[in-house]
């Protein structure tokens, strides 16, 4: 039998390239339409939600939102901003599509729900785009601000040796310790060795007792009391800082698990606003073609 009367199961025919169109599926004017009134949506409803205050902690105790409250309003306000930027976008971007003739009605519905999914996506990376911008531009402020204003202090700071090990004023107070603490020495070196003891030791947890018998002999000296009360001030003053030190760690850990809380809110909300629209495209391209 003549192959060209009877082709086989591979051969494609002229008229399957005649129905295969000549442009692209993708409508790219009505996705980055509604990429942009997505993107304008977010930032008017973050907007509107850090001036409600449901992205923000008081500062002031028991009055305003808490670290967990922050995180559980900020968590369902995104949630909100996903879902109303994302419909918004979506719905536009499946009204302005231009309508297909001649496709399958589930050809159409992938179509509009694809573009829903392609508009979040642009809006997502436009928000990325300023945000990490915002975040450049106080970094590089924030650089300078230090740079300007470390510049004095790193004059005495610390000595770096070409083998790179730091030497710090605390070692270099040790090494001129006198045997017993001079009375006459300036209140604002003895003051100034104190804090560099004290800022030496308690990062570890605690001040050595030959550091603090030496502060104790500086107190005594500088203050006329008896060794044994400036030994007992130290003490006290070594636990106060130890259980601000402590409550510091804390409140820092508790940061980090809102932090990491709000991420995956975050992450959460975002996957809302995809599915969203997905479902608004399809939802803005069926009444478009009823309407059309």
């Amino acid at each position: 039998m003549d192959p060209l009367l009877n082709p086989g199961p591979g051969h494609v025919t002229g008229s399957a390239h005649a129905n295969e169109a000549s442009t692209s599926a993708v409508s790219w004017a009505a996705i980055m339409a509604g990429a942009f009134v997505a993107a304008s949506a977010t930032v008017l409803l973050v907007a509107l939600g850090t001036g409600l205050g449901l992205a923000s902690v008081s500062p002031w105790p028991n009055s305003g939102a808490s670290a967990t409250t922050f995180t559980a309003a900020t968590a369902i306000w995104f949630i909100v901003v996903q879902w109303v930027s994302a419909g918004a976008g979506g719905y536009i971007t499946g009204r302005l599509r231009t309508r297909w003739v001649g496709t399958h009605t589930h050809e159409v519905f992938f179509r509009d729900t694809a573009h829903g999914f392609v508009t979040w996506a642009v809006a997502t990376v436009i928000g990325a785009l300023i945000l990490a911008s915002a975040a450049s531009s106080m970094a590089e402020a924030g650089v300078q601000a230090a740079a300007t204003g470390g510049q004095g202090a790193a004059l005495g700071a610390v000595n770096q040796t070409q083998t790179g090990t730091v030497v710090s004023a605390y070692d270099v107070d040790t090494l001129f310790r006198t045997a017993t603490s001079e009375a006459n020495s300036s209140p604002a070196d003895a003051r100034a060795e104190t804090t560099r003891i004290l800022a030496k030791g308690l990062p570890t947890g605690d001040v050595s007792a030959a550091d603090r018998s030496y502060v104790s002999q500086l107190v005594a000296a500088r203050t006329g009391i008896s060794q044994s009360d400036a030994q007992k001030r130290v003490d006290d003053v070594v636990a106060q800082l130890n259980v601000a030190q402590t409550k510091a760690r804390q409140a820092a850990d508790a940061a980090r698990k809102a932090a990491a809380t709000a991420a995956i809110c975050t992450a959460l909300a975002m996957l809302v606003g995809a599915f969203i629209a997905c479902v608004a495209a399809a939802l803005g391209g069926r009444e478009r073609d009823e309407h059309a």
